[in-house]
């Protein structure tokens, strides 16, 4: 299955959380969810597993969980 790529804009902001993000992007239901989704190890940032729930992610940054990929600019 080929992944789904996706865009996030952080507009006037300079950063969003990554439990944050999966919640916005609607990759998790809901803020545990995501969570629980980092604390498994289930979620990357560039490539790499990330276990900071509220790690800060800022432009061109790459996310992924569960074959889907945003892109934050």
């Amino acid at each position: 299955m080929e992944n789904l790529i996706e865009e996030f804009k952080l507009n006037e902001y300079n950063f969003i959380e990554l439990n944050n993000l999966l919640k916005i992007m609607g990759i998790c239901e809901s803020g545990g969810r995501a969570k629980t989704l980092i604390a498994e190890g289930q979620v990357k940032v560039d490539g790499k597993v990330e276990l900071r729930k509220r790690c800060k992610i800022r432009s061109g940054q790459v996310v992924e969980c569960d074959s889907r990929k945003v892109i934050v600019n």
